[in-house]
C-alpha cells in the first residue's frame, strides 16, 4: 500500500533549499499553508522564487517570508494588502512578475498536465504581452504564456488520506487543486488526515498520485483578509 504520510512539517519540507522555485496554494488568506509557511520561516530558507495568488499581509501568511527577506522573487496576480510588499517592489529590492489570474491559473495547471505552453488572449497589447510570442486565432490576438517550472508545491486541503489523496473545502478550493503536481515535488497539509479508504472517492479533488508527501497541520488560524459586517437595524412596531 502507498503510504506519503510524513510525522511533521518538518520532515515534509525537506529538501526545500536556498534559490529555490516554490508555488503555495491559496487566495487571499484563505486555504494557505499555514504550517509550512511558518517553517519556512524557521528554516530561514533565502533566495525563494515564490509563485502564489498573492502575497499574504503584513504578519501573515507570505508576508511572513517578506518581513525576513526570504523572497526574491513574487510571481503573483493580486498584491493589494500588503505594505511591506508594495515598499520592497517601489524600491527595487523585491523581483515581481505581475500576471493576470487567469493566466497565472493555468500556467500552473498547464504545468500539472505537462503542457509546455498555451495561448490565451489575457494581455495581449500591454505591457504584459512584451517579449512574448503573439499569435492570431479567429481573428483575435493571443499571448504565447509558458508552463510554471517549480521545484516543490505546498498546498493545503481539509482531508486527505494517507495515500496522498485530497479533498477541498469551500473556497480554499481555489489554486490549490491546480498547483498538485504541477511541480517537481508536492507537499500537502492537511486539518484532517486519515487511513486510506477513509474518503469517498466520488469526493476526491486531487488524486493522490498527484502528492508526493502529505502531513497534518496544527494550529490553523484561517485569518479573514478583509472583514466586512452589516449593520442590522431592527423596528418593533
Amino acid at each position: 500500500m502507498i503510504n506519503k504520510k510524513v510525522n511533521n512539517v518538518h520532515e515534509a519540507l525537506q529538501g526545500i533549499e536556498n534559490g529555490m522555485t516554490i508555488m503555495l496554494g491559496g487566495f487571499g488568506l484563505c486555504g494557505i499553508p499555514e504550517n509550512s509557511i511558518a517553517e519556512l520561516v524557521k528554516k530561514e530558507t533565502m533566495d525563494l522564487t515564490c509563485i502564489s495568488n498573492n502575497a499574504g499581509v503584513d504578519n501573515f501568511g507570505l508576508g511572513l517570508l517578506l518581513q525576513k527577506r526570504q523572497i526574491k522573487k513574487m510571481i503573483s496576480s493580486y498584491v493589494g494588502e500588503n505594505a511591506e510588499f508594495e515598499s520592497q517592489m517601489l524600491s527595487g529590492e523585491l523581483d515581481v512578475e505581475l500576471i493576470p489570474q487567469g493566466t497565472l491559473a493555468e500556467r500552473c495547471r498547464a504545468a500539472q498536465a505537462g503542457i509546455p505552453a498555451f495561448f490565451t488572449p489575457a494581455g495581449y497589447g500591454t505591457e504584459v504581452a512584451e517579449g512574448k510570442e503573439a499569435r492570431e486565432f479567429n481573428g483575435k490576438m493571443h499571448l504565447m504564456e509558458y508552463a510554471f517550472k517549480a521545484d516543490f508545491a505546498i498546498v493545503k486541503a481539509w482531508k486527505g488520506d494517507e495515500a496522498g489523496n485530497l479533498v477541498f473545502k469551500g473556497t480554499a478550493r481555489n489554486f490549490n487543486p491546480c498547483m498538485a503536481g504541477a511541480a517537481k515535488i508536492t507537499i500537502a497539509e492537511v486539518e484532517e488526515l486519515l487511513p486510506v479508504g477513509s474518503l469517498d472517492p466520488n469526493e476526491i479533488h486531487i488524486p493522490g498520485i498527484l502528492v508526493n508527501r502529505i502531513f497534518q497541520g496544527v494550529k490553523y488560524e484561517k485569518r479573514i483578509e478583509q472583514r466586512t459586517v452589516i449593520k442590522i437595524f431592527c423596528l418593533w412596531l
